[in-house]
């Protein structure tokens, strides 16, 4: 199984972003014909340091055909600095629109806070449908177990 190299997520970001134009205003272009009640195939569970491997990685699997929820993305009114109980109850009730959770395996995983909140409550609402995406630095470089993960399982299934 090939992964994604974080260079290549990277510069997928960056050409995302290209003309100068800020990640807000690549997002806000991206969602013109957003629908609150939409469909996702993929909720990607990720760390926020990560935004630019996110923003990639999410145009790489759209590139396919896959419809990617990303919270700061898709529901830009959520407010990261004053988490509330409907903040979590908008991220459920997202998580219940999508088919899979991604969790977007990086060296800044175990510093979130929000990730393993979202992987117990995919995993407790859809048995089954979790799936790990290492971002590795070379697309040969091997994967290494990290016990803050728990019993996470790598899959090979196709998203």
């Amino acid at each position: 199984m090939s992964y994604f190299t974080q260079a290549e997520a990277r510069k997928v970001g960056q050409q995302a972003l290209r003309g100068g134009r800020s990640a807000i205003d690549a997002i806000k272009n991206a969602q013109k014909n957003y629908k609150v009640t939409e469909r996702f195939d993929i909720f990607l569970s990720h760390a926020m340091v990560d935004a630019e491997l996110v923003l990639g990685i999410k145009v790489l699997l759209e590139e396919e055909g896959k419809k990617v929820y990303v919270d700061w993305v898709d529901d830009q009114a959520l407010d990261r600095n004053r988490v509330t109980a409907d903040t979590a109850e908008l991220l459920r009730h997202r998580m219940r629109q999508c088919e899979t959770l991604l969790y977007l395996a990086t060296e800044n995983a175990p510093k979130s806070k929000w990730m393993p909140w979202e992987l117990g409550y995919f995993d407790g609402y859809k048995n089954g449908g979790v799936s790990v995406l290492p971002v590795m630095h070379e697309s040969d470089s091997p994967l290494k177990a990290r016990s803050t993960w728990g019993s996470i399982q790598l899959s090979q299934k196709k998203w």
